[in-house]
């Protein structure tokens, strides 16, 4: 078994826990590993495909899927055998996304307005770090963020890895009020906040791209596997963009 970087080309091992009456939970190790949003958003695809007569639904996460099954139609003894054969017949071709010229055709480009007017906590951040607020903003901006999981609230997508020198820990008291659209960092993870709710994340600005509508399908624009780069605009042409995408100016 490899130690360090290397050890992210590794397919993880596959466990199985029980997770109610009706659910199974596949887990692949338990560390965030940019390798495996991709395989398991195919091996997700595959099991809702070949198992659709005893599988409902089946939710990614970090490094796990939950597979809601019914119990009247298989014995979970069963089910574990056909998730392991399916699992193993799903290719492990890990290449440092990141770094895959191929995958580009596919990156999801989205603004983000890094002025202090939507970014409350960009001094803040700059006085933990001892970065400039000009060298938070292109740390934030240069990586490929792939979607990790979703949830917490409808089209909220957990994005990683934030580089090391911006990685710092939620806020000590959560915010009670956290505009719609804005970006925040907790940890080696970022995010846009799809609606107004609380919050702990520190915000790093604001972005006008919609990350969930009830009437559009599908109602969320990415899901796991999906590989994202920020890049910044001026405030000016955030308005502009949040006035055509959400109909009103923001708050």
């Amino acid at each position: 078994m490899k130690d360090g970087p290397e050890a992210l080309l590794e397919r993880p091992e596959l466990t199985f826990t029980a997770a109610g009456v009706d659910a199974l939970l596949m887990q692949f190790g338990r560390t965030m590993n940019p390798c495996l949003p991709d395989f398991l958003a195919q091996l997700r695809e595959t099991i809702l495909s070949d198992l659709s007569s005893v599988v409902l639904e089946v939710v990614p996460a970090y490094t796990t899927l939950l597979v809601y099954y019914e119990p009247r139609l298989v014995r979970i003894f069963d089910l574990e055998q056909a998730l392991t054969q399916l699992s193993d017949a799903t290719p492990w071709a890990c290449t440092p996304w990141s770094g895959d010229p191929e995958k580009n055709e596919s990156l999801i480009q989205v603004p983000v307005c890094y002025d202090r007017r939507v970014a409350p906590d960009l001094q803040a951040i700059s006085e933990a770090t001892g970065m400039s607020e000009d060298d938070i903003i292109k740390c934030h901006t240069d990586p490929i963020y792939q979607v990790y999981a979703l949830g917490f609230a409808p089209g909220f997508a957990y994005l990683g890895e934030v580089p090391k020198p911006l990685q710092i820990p939620r806020l000590a008291e959560p915010r009670t009020h956290v505009p719609a659209g804005s970006v925040g960092i907790a940890g080696a993870q970022t995010a846009v906040y799809p609606d107004d709710s609380p919050g702990g994340w520190h915000l790093i600005g604001r972005s006008p791209f919609r990350w969930f509508d009830p009437q559009s399908t599908p109602m969320t624009p990415v899901q796991v596997g999906d590989r994202i780069r920020f890049y910044g605009i001026e405030y000016d042409e955030f308005e502009a963009l949040w006035s055509k995408h959400h109909g009103e100016k923001p708050e």
